[in-house]
């Protein structure tokens, strides 16, 4: 009776050891997109971040008129631009515009983005205001400054875009074009912000960056870890003073550079990179 007893308590042990314990067979499938989309759509921690990085912006504002030596685009802004009439440049995509939604599906569906899907989401225009950056951007435009939207949506999607920011009461304007996508002109194929960042400061200063990607504000944002971090502390002082970071954990550069941006390689391998790179403590 004993050894049964052990052996029924090494089975039970084994199998609570290789069950795993996050979803049984019948729960929904793993996809690791919820927590972060859940977090974005329905937490006022959220909502606060947004409007915080908003509103300090905001406050910035008119130390940044002031100041004629001020520049948010320091790899760009070239010459003489104390002159230059003001411009602010910022993304569109959880930067402006909340596209939630969108991410939802793909972790409902346990799909994951791609062009197909998401060029149809982008014509729906039912793209949200993120917190903040109607009220900050109207505040902006008020004071005589440009706004530019530089996005990596691509070109195709730009009469969507400009539809749905101006439903919403952004500003976009009519006599010239500022919203900025991917693949407009022929120097703007890439991924890569700062052709498009000198296209703005070759007539405007330049007063304040908005994104919720490093590559928003940097083109050395498909690096690795270590050159990220480098990256990002060689321009410590212009967080939160010149350049303002929203809160995106759904998707961004900073997850592909757990495993080299390589998205062809099989989901369970990234996965097990992510893991890898994660600093753990050891009980």
């Amino acid at each position: 009776m004993k050894m049964k007893f052990l052996a029924a308590a090494f089975l039970m042990t084994a199998m609570s050891a290789t069950v795993p314990t996050t979803a049984n067979a019948d729960g929904p499938a793993q996809n690791d997109g919820l927590n972060a989309t859940l977090w974005l759509q329905s937490s006022v921690e959220y909502k606060a971040n947004a409007l915080g990085t908003y509103r300090l912006g905001t406050l910035m504002l008119d130390a940044a008129l002031a100041d004629k030596s001020w520049t948010a685009a320091p790899n760009e802004q070239m010459g003489d631009f104390a002159g230059k009439p003001p411009a602010i440049i910022l993304d569109v995509d959880e930067t402006v515009l909340d596209n939630s939604p969108y991410q939802a599906w793909v972790v409902i569906d346990n799909n994951h983005y791609h062009s197909k899907t998401w060029g149809p989401f982008v014509n729906t225009m039912i793209s949200r205001p993120v917190p903040g950056s109607l009220d900050f951007i109207k505040t902006a435009a008020a004071k005589g400054i440009k706004i530019f939207y530089v996005t990596n949506r691509k070109a195709p999607l730009e009469p969507a875009t400009r539809k749905n920011l101006a439903a919403l009461g952004y500003p976009v304007d009519s006599s010239e074009d500022t919203v900025l996508t991917r693949g407009e002109q022929a120097a703007w194929k890439s991924s890569k912000k700062s052709p498009r960042r000198a296209h703005v400061t070759a007539n405007y200063r330049v007063l304040m960056v908005f994104g919720d990607n490093f590559g928003d504000f940097v083109d050395g944002y498909k690096g690795t870890l270590a050159e990220r971090q480098a990256l990002y502390e060689k321009h410590d002082a212009m967080w939160g003073a010149k350049w303002f970071m929203l809160a995106n954990p759904s998707y961004g550069s900073w997850e592909s550079s757990t495993f080299g941006g390589n998205w062809r390689m099989p989901s369970g391998e990234r996965r097990q990179m992510k893991l890898d790179a994660l600093q753990a403590w050891k009980p």
